[in-house]
């Protein structure tokens, strides 16, 4: 299923991924890590990137406020030329670059409306990866102070796993399961140094040892 669903995915981006000479910053899995590259490439070719990212930007808002155009967006038992005709009409109450009225008319004819905040998202991660920007999460038991955040954040600006010329985009993130210490994400590394981890680290040497 999963070949399947790849296949379509390619062959519902194709009209969109045409700009081979443009470069990607981030590599991105999923289907909707592959329709928002496919947007990224089509919207790089025509200097449309920042006007795309704002239309989405806007889309999410509006998505996020209102729950009913949500539940239809995602509902499954909606065919897809009614979702068509309710996103065209809620592109019709802006002004939506061309790009993105014909990437969400994509998105529906395919059967995709549903990843659309996924989409968003995702090609909000490649524009702040074209930034220079690396998006960190600090994950701790309770809040972190600022002083504390700013701490970590210096400390991995000062290391090798940091570019140069990269800025660190912060948050923290609160689980009461991780006990205590932190866990730090940022692209596809994690540095897990927390209480749970070292706890099941223990767990797991005292069960071999049995």
């Amino acid at each position: 299923m999963a070949s399947i669903a790849n296949v379509r995915a390619f062959q519902a981006v194709r009209g969109y991924s045409t700009a081979s000479s443009v470069k990607v910053p981030l590599v991105l899995h999923g289907i909707e890590g592959r329709y928002a590259t496919a947007l990224y490439t089509s919207a790089a070719k025509r200097s449309a990137l920042d006007a795309v990212d704002a239309d989405l930007k806007q889309v999410k808002r509006v998505v996020e406020k209102d729950s009913k155009l949500r539940e239809f967006l995602e509902n499954p038992t909606i065919n897809r030329i009614e979702k068509k005709k309710g996103v065209q009409q809620m592109l019709s109450a802006g002004k939506y670059n061309e790009l993105t009225k014909n990437f969400f008319d994509t998105l529906a004819e395919n059967g995709r409306l549903y990843d659309t905040i996924k989409i968003i998202n995702s090609y909000g991660s490649l524009m702040s990866a074209g930034r220079g920007e690396v998006q960190v999460t600090i994950t701790s038991a309770q809040p972190l102070e600022n002083k504390d955040v700013e701490k970590v954040k210096g400390y991995l600006q000062k290391s090798s796993l940091i570019g140069a010329k990269q800025t660190l985009i912060v948050s923290n993130k609160v689980n009461p399961a991780i006990l205590g210490g932190l866990v730090v994400e940022f692209g596809d590394k994690t540095i897990d140094l927390s209480v749970s981890s070292k706890v099941n680290k223990l767990n797991h040497l005292l069960t071999e040892a049995i």
